[in-house]
């Protein structure tokens, strides 16, 4: 039976929204530590007494589970943005040299703060990781003005992303060394990986208010980056002001990738592969479509690669950009394929 496409467009909704909650669950009962289900359930509902549950489950998987979410959907959301902006299938925060350039931001604030004994807030993380997104971005943004092909465009972010990280690991591994009993550095070494370890209930609140208000106003912009991904002669016809809308574009997607990079280190590959996968599920391309899919998309999906990262070789966590290039990098692969099949038939 065929669907049509408000149909398609529901179940593919509940779909993910089932996966969401089913991935969201399986982090609340699974860990390094054995809880039974009873436990874990009688905790969550309030009609239990045991301490390590309640330590376990409010204090350490819930909040990172909360903040899984957020982060995932900022992240999915902010390669979705990036790829309406540069009309680029393959750009993404990880790609593009923003995530990079936050991570170094962050990596060089702490080691100065921490060398001088001071307080690192995620106020001060945060700040920090936008400006390094910013710079890394307008890097971008200049090269583009003089190269009009995206291929070598793309080419140019990932050489960003790498002379950041490079820099960021010499820095890290030369602050390890110097302070190797200091555990601000042993987290530091973890953060520049890329983790989802050591999250708090402070944490998920200072980024829920930046990533919420930031999701809401890319829902609110749904309609003129429809408008923008016809071409931008077509978006000023329709009385879109493309100059300003491209500017917010370029901060929402800034600022939505500098909030993970502030919390979570640098996470590859979620903010390309998601938002086509969600495409693709929901057979649509309108952003009042994707977007939604984007949020749902994204959190499972690094809920999932979370739970490999941290379960699989337990209690030893793998670096969950490790585990995310693994199922993103496929889908950039086959994305490239079809690009390239695209053109020589073109």
């Amino acid at each position: 039976m065929k669907l049509n496409g408000t149909k398609r467009l529901t179940i593919s909704y509940l779909a993910l929204t089932a996966a969401l909650f089913a991935l969201f669950m399986l982090n609340i009962f699974c860990g390094s530590t054995a809880l039974s289900p009873k436990d874990i359930l009688s905790t969550l509902f309030s009609a239990g007494n045991n301490a390590l549950a309640q330590k376990i489950i409010f204090g350490l998987r819930l909040p990172r589970a909360v903040m899984v979410v957020l982060l995932g959907a900022a992240l999915s959301v902010a390669g979705y943005l990036l790829q309406t902006f540069f009309a680029n299938p393959i750009a993404g925060p990880f790609v593009m040299g923003v995530s990079g350039g936050a991570k170094l931001a962050v990596a060089l604030t702490m080691v100065v703060l921490l060398n001088h004994g001071l307080f690192t807030s995620s106020l001060t993380l945060i700040l920090a990781s936008f400006v390094g997104a910013m710079v890394a971005m307008g890097f971008v943004l200049a090269v583009s003005q003089r190269v009009k092909r995206a291929g070598v465009l793309v080419i140019c972010g990932v050489m960003i992303s790498y002379i950041c990280s490079a820099i960021t690991d010499f820095v890290v591994t030369d602050v390890v060394v110097a302070f190797a009993q200091d555990s601000n550095i042993v987290n530091l070494h973890n953060w520049s990986m890329g983790s989802f370890s050591g999250m708090t209930w402070e944490n998920v609140l200072t980024a829920a208010l930046i990533v919420l208000p930031c999701l809401a106003l890319s829902f609110m912009l749904s309609k003129p980056m429809a408008a923008y991904q016809m071409g931008e002669a077509y978006a000023q016809s329709v009385g879109v002001s493309v100059r300003p809308f491209s500017v917010t574009l370029v901060l929402l997607s800034s600022l939505l990738a500098a909030c993970v990079t502030a919390f979570a280190g640098p996470i590859s590959f979620v903010g390309i592969a998601v938002p086509h996968l969600v495409k693709r599920t929901l057979r649509s391309a309108k952003p009042l479509h994707v977007l939604p899919g984007c949020v749902l998309g994204g959190a499972a999906f690094c809920l999932l690669c979370d739970l490999i990262a941290r379960s699989i070789f337990a209690p030893t966590e793998l670096s969950v950009s490790s585990v995310t290039a693994i199922f993103g990098a496929p889908v950039v692969i086959l994305l490239l394929v079809r690009k390239q099949r695209r053109e020589a038939a073109a």
